[in-house]
């Protein structure tokens, strides 16, 4: 039997062990009688120190790069952290107002999973964010541990995918119209701002100050697509050092650091999300890409749409996270996980301060199972989740009357119901089948 068959089993099998309680109701119509019964938390890593080492970082400005509260690449803050605890502890209410969790948290322990990528950031990150959901509990972090790779993180590097390193060159340079120079002048008045900010001077001063002595310009670097490696699937020549030097910037200002310390006092808010144009356009080209998208993302759809599947039916399956008793799944990944996802599934969102589809720190793809209560059918409602830029900033408390930024997800192709954008079961899976690989997911871990 092919995967494709199986696919249509499943779906075939789970339509079968649902009773309809009842006459659906009519398009249009927008009350909600359902009732959670499982939801898949796919969240990105909380608030960390730079990629690269301040060593590298300052050849490219012409004033250090502050440091953070914590020494070391691309390490969980102390700030980071405790929001990420804050945002957990958002769902221990929201949880229990849905009835997933009852606030007995050594009973509800044994309904919740969690899994991450083993890095001390990530699987940092989901304890911090299990110690505000369930903070009587202990909770074990599922993570493979190296050399092995995660399979549904990093399925390439797991030997469940593989990519065609031409075949990435040639879907990224497509959309480029094969010149990828030319996003300097699309992105122009991004780089203008960022070397301004490297270098000192105001935005719109003209002519702009020559580079300072020594110092390595990274606005006017060649920008090029070139084959990658198995975890980053193409170079882009100059635009990974724009990323380099700009991505402490968010961190700084979410990290709660001196306003002068914030792109060295010359970036407010809205600076960044501007400057943070560039950074999701490279996210965006290396894992929305749809030949990248869909090997890279695929084994991950088909572990959140079957561990769907099993909620539903309560019966045991391959190629899920959790077993049929999770009623709260935790994936704890990065940005490009949740990037490439977000591109297989085509979903999009805008959130206020943030630039469209950020994939902010802590932030989370929400995948709800739904009951209606009348009519017993089952729905999926997707939706995006995150602090916003001052909400991180300020460590700001989160109750129900006051949330995080959320985001209700259409998905195409399956959402026609309602203002939540709800799909049935069937056609979300319908949806997820049509969009993997099947060649790229695997159905035994």
């Amino acid at each position: 039997m092919t995967i494709t068959q199986q696919w249509i089993g499943l779906v075939a099998a789970v339509l079968s062990s649902i009773s309809p309680l009842g006459a659906q109701p009519e398009r249009g119509q927008h009350v909600d009688d359902t009732q959670l019964k499982q939801v898949i938390l796919f969240g990105r890593h909380g608030v960390r120190t730079p990629v690269v080492p301040n060593s590298i970082l300052d050849s490219f400005s012409s004033q250090p790069y502050p440091a953070f509260s914590v020494s070391g690449v691309a390490n969980l803050t102390v700030n980071g952290a405790t929001n990420e605890t804050i945002l957990g502890s958002y769902y221990r209410l929201w949880l229990t107002e849905q009835g997933l969790l009852t606030g007995k948290d050594s009973a509800d322990a044994a309904s919740v999973y969690f899994r991450a990528t083993g890095t001390p950031l990530i699987a940092g990150t989901a304890r911090a964010f299990a110690a505000g959901m369930l903070p009587e509990a202990a909770i074990n972090v599922n993570t493979y541990t190296a050399p092995a790779s995660d399979p549904i993180f990093d399925p390439v590097d797991a030997g469940v995918a593989q990519l065609d390193p031409r075949m990435a060159v040639a879907a990224v340079q497509g959309r480029l119209g094969g010149n990828p120079q030319s996003l300097a002048s699309a992105y122009g008045p991004e780089l203008a701002v960022v070397r301004s900010v490297l270098f000192g001077y105001p935005p719109g001063q003209t002519p702009v100050p020559a580079t300072p002595p020594g110092k390595l310009d990274v606005s006017v670097l060649p920008i090029s697509i070139t084959t990658g490696t198995t975890t980053t699937p193409v170079t882009p020549g100059g635009l990974a050092d724009v990323l380099y030097a700009i991505d402490p910037f968010a961190m700084e200002y979410a990290d709660g650091l001196p306003a002068s310390d914030v792109g060295w006092g010359q970036l407010t808010a809205g600076g960044i999300s501007q400057i943070t144009r560039l950074y999701n356009l490279l996210l965006d080209l290396e894992y929305r890409t749809p030949y990248l998208a869909r090997v890279q993302s695929s084994n991950m759809a088909s572990h959140v749409v079957r561990s769907m599947l099993q909620a539903a039916t309560g019966n045991a399956m391959t190629g899920t996270v959790g077993s049929p008793s999770s009623k709260v799944v935790v994936l704890v990944g990065s940005n490009t996980n949740m990037t490439g996802l977000a591109g297989l599934l085509h979903l999009d969102w805008v959130l206020p301060g943030y630039p469209p589809d950020t994939c902010a720190p802590g932030g989370i793809l929400s995948f709800e199972l739904r009951q209606s209560q009348s009519t017993g059918e089952y729905v999926v409602r997707v939706s995006y989740v995150t602090q916003t830029m001052d909400q991180l900033r300020n460590r700001t408390p989160l109750t129900l009357a006051a949330p995080p930024a959320i985001a209700p997800l259409f998905v195409p192709g399956c959402s026609t119901r309602n203002a939540n954008f709800d799909c049935s079961l069937e056609d979300f899976v319908n949806v997820t089948r049509h969009a993997i690989d099947p060649l790229s997911i695997d159905l035994t871990n």
